[in-house]
């Protein structure tokens, strides 16, 4: 299974808002430290903002941040939701389709099958298992103390 660069880019987001939890953090801070457009990252954003995961604040003095706790936040959530979009193969798309095995394929059903226990797995990892208690991480992120360990 492959994933979007979009997903991967909002994980990124949010490991970086994550490692700065306590403040906004900027589109142009993320964009430096994660490797990603501006443009990119603001239609990623725009989306975690939409799913509910991410608050952004406009203007001046603006920026984003986590909407709840990172412990709170499952990876398998964002991956599907960023992921929906996307069909598996072929014969998962409404559109453009052109299988003829489509009807009769029982692969369809196997990686029905299999792609959702990929998301049943990410959806015991949380956010903050990813970014705290990951020295590497955070050295490239925000080096210093993970804010929520700091919390603890």
């Amino acid at each position: 299974m492959r994933i979007t660069k979009r997903t991967n880019i909002a994980i990124r987001v949010l490991m970086f808002c994550t490692a700065h939890s306590g403040r906004l953090v900027t589109k142009h801070e993320i964009a430096g430290r994660c490797n990603a457009s501006e443009n990119h990252l603001a239609q990623v954003i725009n989306q975690l903002a939409q799913m509910g995961v991410i608050n952004t604040q406009r203007g001046r003095n603006g920026g984003l941040e986590l909407a709840r706790p990172a412990s709170q936040i499952s990876i398998g959530e964002i991956f599907r939701i960023m992921e929906a979009p996307v069909p598996l193969t072929e014969c998962f798309a409404d559109v453009d389709n052109s299988c003829p095995l489509t009807e009769a394929c029982r692969l369809r059903y196997a990686l029905q099958d299999a792609a959702e226990a990929f998301y049943l797995r990410l959806d015991d990892v949380t956010l903050d298992a990813l970014v705290c208690d990951n020295s590497a991480l955070l050295n490239i992120l925000a080096p210093g103390p993970c804010a929520t360990q700091a919390a603890q």
